[in-house]
């Protein structure tokens, strides 16, 4: 859930109410799994990668400058470790 923080929960309480995690990971909520405090693992619902795409949305609303591809001669240099 965009802008909502995840749940956090131990181990031992993940093993106890795992079913009940399930739900709410499947209704959109994360839940991190702990141990010791620290987290090492996140229970989300399958599918949740974020909306569809539609291609060609943006088609039309952006335009690229002719030289987009071409990096100033100031900042090749600076790749290859040469100082102005």
């Amino acid at each position: 859930m965009p802008g909502k923080t995840a749940r956090q929960v131990n181990i031992h309480e993940a093993k106890t109410h795992f079913s009940r995690l399930v739900d709410r990971a499947a209704r959109g909520e994360e839940i991190v799994i702990a141990k010791a405090g620290k987290p090492v693992a996140k229970l989300v619902g399958y599918g949740q990668e974020g909306a569809s795409r539609k291609p060609g949305a943006w088609r039309g609303r952006v335009r690229l400058a002719p030289d987009f591809d071409q990096l100033p001669s100031e900042l090749m240099a600076a790749f290859r470790g040469e100082r102005p």
